[in-house]
């Protein structure tokens, strides 16, 4: 084996083969994704870069202050002391309303779904916008929980 030559037409079949691999492999995972289908509103949400991010009216210092103010930790949490952060996904709606809320992570012992209950008392945001159009946007917070002292 090690006296016999390769070929050079094999060799450079192997040379252009793997170019054209490497190069469709390259466009279709840096392409990104143009459409996601939401079954819920039956509509596609585009998937490209925002404007105008969306906004809790205030800022979000105001944002974290109004889930201060409203989040009710469960006995349970508090008695155990539980502290950490709850992941948290949104859809702004084009009217400024949250939608679509989801844990991303919990902790555990309800503060993901006090956390839930608590944005949907949220007022409406100011929306993203694309082009001058309010868009709906999906957005992702933590949210961190203190044990009480």
């Amino acid at each position: 084996m090690m006296t016999k030559k390769e070929s050079p037409f094999k060799r450079v079949l192997e040379i252009v083969a793997t170019t054209i691999i490497c190069a469709l492999s390259l466009f279709v995972f840096s392409t990104k994704s143009l459409a996601q289908n939401n079954e819920e509103k039956s509509e596609i949400l585009i998937v490209d870069p925002i404007e105008t991010k969306p906004e809790f009216k205030g800022g979000i210092i105001e944002f974290y202050k109004f889930i201060g103010k409203n989040f009710k930790m469960p006995a349970e949490a508090g008695k155990n002391r539980i502290q950490g952060k709850i992941y948290m996904q949104f859809i702004v709606e084009e009217n400024g309303s949250l939608s679509e809320i989801k844990i991303l992570k919990d902790l555990g012992y309800g503060l993901g779904e006090e956390a839930k209950r608590v944005l949907r008392l949220s007022p409406k945001w100011i929306p993203g916008s694309q082009q001058g159009k309010a868009v709906r946007v999906l957005y992702s917070l933590p949210i961190t929980i203190q044990a009480e002292k």
